[in-house]
């Protein structure tokens, strides 16, 4: 009787005790179920940052909710199965009208979370380990009150295309300061600052965290921003910078939330000329209906600096941004998706700019976004192609390719005086499509001075001839015509004009009285 005694309260302490850790661990934020809290990756970037993914999980027998942060994406997990010794999860995330999704598997191996993922489902995997991290590191920042919608008064700025070079396109992350450096110094000195490109562009990845007082620091590849725009400016060219309205930029950086204003004085007293503003992590705390208060809210920061600053929004022609991006205080704004160096890619979004012309006047561009140029993926003349279309569409022309090595012939492309007169032409209209057969199209960009530009293009692979009456061109009476790419005169002559177009190329000319 007392050994059963003695056992029943050895089981009673025993319950007990395991109660008080059970309630230990809970009141610690770390459950019993071993999979429940916030994990981290860190994987370190070459720029003494890191690129962070937070699990926050919550696991609950078999079934795992919670939330995945990566970079600018939040999702909330919407499928799970298995547990510790094996499990995927699967977080879904509104983008825009689109579902986005991102997949995980993993399991718990002593303290840590082995995991990997796919970029997209023929990749390789990606393989990375996560550790336990504080309760909230990670979380998403609370939403702040948007301001009333007003119209930022205009710059000034920009009163034709912008003209320069932007990082992104060859560089993307590789981008740091003796590249800006030794990019300007080829600017400067190979004919493109005297064919009017001015502007250096830093794109994403030169951000590092806050100080203590809240100020935007430069990681360690741009030691010293202010000491970078004296030296561009040195050289009789301009800087410019990137950031986003969300918490994180594109690749994951710090970006400008709940800093705007800060952000703007900062750039001010570096002596930055131009700011590329990216939508991607305000869309984790935003819609898209919302885009225009947080633009304006950046378009009115800078103004306030008093430094002539040009304002390029990037939110990929989300919104119709074209109705409401000068409203916001842009000088320019993204009218589609990332290019890519491909015909496909460029002559997709070049061509299907047509019924944005209303839009453009001075100080205020549709941007189909930087020039391919000279990366190699495209021939001679298709860049040709690519050159004549933004031209004919007013668009702002910042080259993406590495200045430093390109070859004469991509030179004589970037830098054709007589195709960036179209681009500059101070009449500020954009051209639009004006005939069409099959791949064989025909635009015209009215020109200051009673002249215009007229652009056969020929989007079909084999050489094709393109003839078209004069009257229907509408042009009547007598025009001199000049080839933008010969630099010839021709003649034209009644009724019809006839020209012989390369596979994916382009005749260009330029009509005076």
């Amino acid at each position: 009787m007392k050994r059963t005694l003695r056992f029943k309260i050895l089981i009673a302490i025993i319950v007990i005790m395991l109660s008080t850790l059970v309630a230990i661990l809970v009141s610690a934020g770390q459950s019993p179920e071993p999979l429940t809290g916030n994990w981290v990756v860190r994987n370190p970037n070459a720029d003494g940052t890191f690129r962070t993914t937070y699990l926050n999980l919550k696991q609950e027998g078999m079934r795992i909710t919670g939330s995945i942060r990566v970079t600018q994406f939040f999702y909330h997990i919407s499928e799970s199965t298995g547990g510790p010794d094996g499990f995927t999860i699967t977080g879904s995330m509104m983008d825009g009208k689109s579902e986005r999704k991102v997949q995980y598997e993993g399991k718990l191996v002593g303290g840590e979370l082995h995991l990997s993922t796919r970029r997209r489902p023929q990749d390789n995997p990606i393989q990375m380990v996560a550790v336990r991290a504080p309760a909230g590191e990670g979380a998403l920042p609370a939403r702040n009150p948007l301001p009333a919608l007003h119209k930022v008064p205009d710059n000034g700025l920009a009163r034709t295309p912008p003209m320069g070079w932007n990082s992104w396109n060859k560089f993307a992350s590789r981008v740091d300061d003796p590249t800006v450096r030794s990019i300007a110094d080829a600017m400067a000195s190979n004919g493109m600052k005297d064919a009017g490109y001015l502007y250096i562009n830093i794109d994403d990845t030169w951000e590092a965290g806050r100080d203590a007082q809240g100020n935007i620091q430069t990681n360690k590849k741009f030691p010293d921003m202010k000491a970078l725009a004296d030296y561009v400016h040195s050289k009789g060219l301009k800087l410019g910078i990137y950031s986003s309205p969300g918490p994180n930029t594109c690749a994951g950086y710090e970006g400008s939330y709940g800093h705007e204003a800060q952000d703007a004085h900062t750039y001010a007293a570096w002596g930055i000329d131009y700011l590329k503003y990216d939508w991607c992590g305000a869309r984790t705390l935003y819609t898209d209906e919302e885009m225009p208060a947080l633009y304006q809210l950046m378009g009115d920061a800078l103004l306030k600096t008093k430094r002539p600053i040009v304002y390029s929004l990037c939110q990929y022609g989300r919104l119709d941004v074209w109705k409401w991006g000068a409203d916001a205080g842009g000088n320019l704004w993204r009218t589609t998706g990332d290019i890519r160096d491909a015909w496909d890619s460029m002559s997709r979004i070049g061509f299907g700019q047509n019924d944005l012309a209303p839009w453009a006047r001075p100080g205020h561009w549709n941007d189909p976004d930087m020039l391919e140029i000279g990366n190699g993926s495209m021939s001679e003349t298709e860049y040709q192609t690519h050159m004549s279309l933004w031209a004919i569409l007013a668009a702002p022309l910042l080259a993406g390719n590495d200045l430093r090595s390109m070859k004469p012939e991509i030179n004589a492309i970037l830098t054709n005086r007589d195709v960036i007169a179209v681009d500059q032409d101070k009449l500020g209209k954009q051209g639009q499509r004006i005939w069409k057969s099959g791949d064989q199209e025909i635009w015209s960009r009215p020109l200051s001075g009673d002249a215009m530009a007229i652009a056969f293009f020929n989007r079909a692979a084999d050489p094709a001839t393109i003839s078209v009456k004069l009257a229907d061109l509408k042009l009547t009476g007598k025009w001199k015509a000049r080839d933008l790419w010969i630099h010839q005169n021709v003649q034209l002559t009644e009724p019809e004009y006839s020209a012989t177009v390369a596979g994916h190329g382009v005749v260009m000319l330029r009509l005076s009285h």
